[in-house]
């Protein structure tokens, strides 16, 4: 997915610069949230509290979305070191409720080529149980990868 030629694959360097660019943003900072990437995946890890909770008491769905999101974005992301990618549609299936512990998802690239980048992934509680799946199309945007958006490759 990038310009070059290059069939070795992604450098690890680009996903741990990816990985502090997730971690240093603003919209993170409440969850501190846990994210590694590697070719073509991702895993992102938090812990749910009463901060994440709707009025009934359980986590409320736009946390399920936010971890399957970022976990198939970043899957995406690792594949193209460039430019960001964009979320361009997102369908999530909720499967049981959560209120406290930890959530994992794990997303898996499914299909990227130039005119389709496609993604999966799948939330589960801290006892292993699946709590929410998802798949996610996306799009190479013109933003650069750069110090601008705290990408910054050693």
């Amino acid at each position: 997915m990038t310009d070059e030629d290059d069939t070795s694959g992604p450098d690890p360097a680009h996903f741990r610069a990816l990985e502090e660019m997730y971690h240093e943003a603003p919209c993170n900072d409440r969850l501190d949230p846990t994210l590694s990437i590697d070719t073509a995946e991702a895993m992102l890890e938090f812990d749910v509290d009463e901060s994440t909770h709707h009025a009934a008491g359980g986590m409320h769905g736009s946390y399920y979305f936010k971890a399957l999101d970022d976990a198939a974005f970043f899957a995406v992301n690792s594949l193209v070191e460039d430019v960001f990618v964009l979320t361009t549609g997102f369908d999530v299936h909720f499967e049981r409720p959560v209120s406290e512990g930890t959530v994992r998802a794990e997303g898996v690239v499914v299909n990227a080529n130039p005119n389709q980048l496609l993604a999966s992934a799948i939330a589960e509680d801290g006892e292993g149980n699946e709590i929410a799946r998802g798949t996610g199309r996306f799009a190479r945007s013109r933003v650069e990868l750069d110090e601008d958006v705290g990408y910054v490759r050693e």
